[in-house]
């Protein structure tokens, strides 16, 4: 049994001191979170007698430990799985991580997945990035319980990419991803075959995850109000589940496949020697071309591809991963409370992530393609309404992070979150600072949130990582205000922006414009901030397509 403790809205609400604001009195639109628990109880899905899967396979969550630190092992959740069909490739374990393993898809492939529930709480799992049906999204509504099985079944419509696997249950998808509930799922199609990049065990994953361990190695989480507010964060670098990370590789071309599995901590990775990174894809797939960089931000729930060369250095020399210092992304009050806590590694801070140390001189190794890809773009004339952008507001208050100015609650959709099928929409994120009063105008515009919110957006305004469910978005453009100019000098040339998105990083004061098409599916689809704390709380929405 694990005896984390985490605070659900409720809970938090009534044991946070809100001052001005009661349980007794808040209006109607603040309450809801206390019917989120409303949703309807769903039978789980079961097997479609008419599906025919080419990839058949068993996915469980379970608890069990695993050594983590030298000595006493430590209690985790953890994802297991076993191929019913298919490839022999399609699952491959991480060595001695609690990491759920490498689920490796091809484009056009039938998937059936049949998760099993054996913790002792509700989960159901959300496959982060992949374009499937609302039914098997992951959505809240379809938990299951302990003991129960849940049957997915989809067609791998998604280009080349890498996904994440990870739960989403109402009000604990942080804890459970916390404990160990993530993994990565890798797309393959012929595209991105004719390339020749490093595969095999020159392609290596490279999940980064934040611990905070007792003195027992056992994990702590216990966000309470400030770690609900600005986001939990361990003092222990992982990974692949492992401590102080070394890569023994050769002297040649590799690809790392990054993925950002915290629930809060931003990183800003860079080499130690000031060597570019070398950007092959992001989120929804490989660039047009490759991109050097210096640095680039890695929020929750964003991946990244890299190209790392070490054909030109000798055995026996090493190049360090570090997260380089920046600053910004927490408010000031948020960074005192940190500074003031037992958590160590305080975000923005700068610290290494792994070192790769050559072990072995080669002298064949792949070359890096000049072109990757070709990504069908939209532009804003394609959209369905390219002069009112679909508005996705953050509202940041005094124990509250909302979008679109309200909790999430099942079947409250606003006309302005309702999308018609086979439409391309634009789409816009911003910080709500107006100060406006209570909903009525929801949808229409800036300064539309709740009473009180804008007068306090400056003090408590965070970088949010924003997911979109469904299909990948482009981003179109980038602004940010000038009282916030100097955090988003230390970050700003790390964002990858030309390519395919579904987690997007927004920065105070800033606004961001993308495209994205709501195609082949309807149902609801969820938006949310992706830092997992503020998830729970209830920072997210839905669109309904329809």
């Amino acid at each position: 049994m694990f005896t984390t403790k985490f605070q659900s809205r409720r809970h938090f609400l009534k044991q946070s001191g809100i001052g001005f604001l009661t349980l007794a009195s808040m209006p109607s639109w603040l309450t809801a979170a206390e019917s989120m628990h409303g949703m309807p109880i769903l039978p789980p899905r079961p097997a479609s007698a008419n599906f025919k899967p080419d990839v058949e396979l068993e996915l469980f969550c379970q608890e069990t430990e695993v050594a983590v630190l030298v000595g006493q092992k430590t209690r985790v959740q953890q994802y297991s799985a076993k191929l019913l069909h298919g490839p022999e490739q399609t699952l491959t374990a991480i060595p001695g991580s609690f990491l759920g393993p490498v689920i490796r898809l091809q484009k056009g492939q039938k998937v059936r997945i049949h998760l099993h529930n054996q913790l002792s709480e509700n989960t159901i799992t959300h496959w982060h990035g992949l374009h499937v049906p609302a039914d098997v999204d992951g959505h809240p509504m379809y938990a299951i319980s302990s003991g129960q099985t849940f049957v997915y079944e989809f067609e791998v419509v998604n280009r080349a990419c890498m996904a994440i696997y990870h739960p989403h249950p109402h009000e604990a998808t942080a804890t459970q991803v916390y404990h160990g509930l993530v993994g990565a799922m890798i797309i393959n199609d012929e595209e991105e075959a004719a390339l020749g990049l490093p595969s095999g065990e020159f392609e290596i994953p490279i999940v980064i995850q934040d611990k905070l361990f007792d003195s027992q190695n056992q994990l702590i989480y216990s966000p309470g109000m400030h770690g609900s507010m600005f986001g939990f964060y361990g003092n222990r670098i992982l990974v692949n589940g492992h401590p102080e990370m070394q890569l023994e590789v050769a002297s040649r071309a590799y690809r790392l496949r990054f993925l950002n599995g915290s629930t809060a901590r931003i990183y800003k990775l860079a080499w130690d020697d000031g060597t570019p990174i070398t950007v092959l894809g992001v989120d929804g797939g490989l660039l047009e071309q490759p991109e050097n960089m210096p640095y680039v931000m890695l929020a929750p729930g964003e991946r990244l591809d890299v190209w790392a060369d070490f054909s030109n250095r000798s055995v026996g020399s090493q190049l360090v991963m570090r997260s380089l210092a920046f600053s910004g992304v927490v408010p000031a009050m948020g960074m005192g409370m940190m500074r003031s806590q037992a958590y160590g590694l305080p975000v923005g801070s700068d610290y290494p992530i792994f070192t790769a140390r050559i072990t072995q001189k080669v002298t064949d190794s792949t070359k890096l393609p000049s072109t990757l890809s070709k990504i069908s773009r939209y532009s804003i004339s394609d959209s369905h309404n390219p002069n009112q952008p679909v508005p996705i507001t953050i509202s940041e208050g005094h124990m509250q992070m909302l979008l679109n100015g309200r909790p999430h609650a099942y079947n409250d959709v606003q006309d302005n979150e309702r999308i018609p099928l086979n439409t391309v929409q634009l789409i816009e994120i911003f910080h709500d600072q107006g100060g406006g009063h209570g909903m009525s105008g929801m949808g229409m515009g800036r300064g539309m949130g709740m009473g009180g919110m804008g007068m306090m957006g400056g003090m408590m305004a965070m970088a949010h990582p924003i997911h979109l469910h469904g299909q990948s978005f482009q981003i179109v453009s980038r602004s940010i205000d000038s009282a916030n100019e100097g955090g988003y000098a230390t970050v700003n040339q790390g964002f990858v922006n030309s390519g395919l998105k579904d987690t997007v990083l927004v920065m105070p004061g800033e606004t961001v414009r993308l495209i994205k098409p709501f195609q082949d599916y309807k149902g609801l689809f969820m938006f949310h901030c992706h830092n997992l704390e503020h998830e729970d709380m209830g920072m997210m929405r839905e669109f309904l397509v329809e």
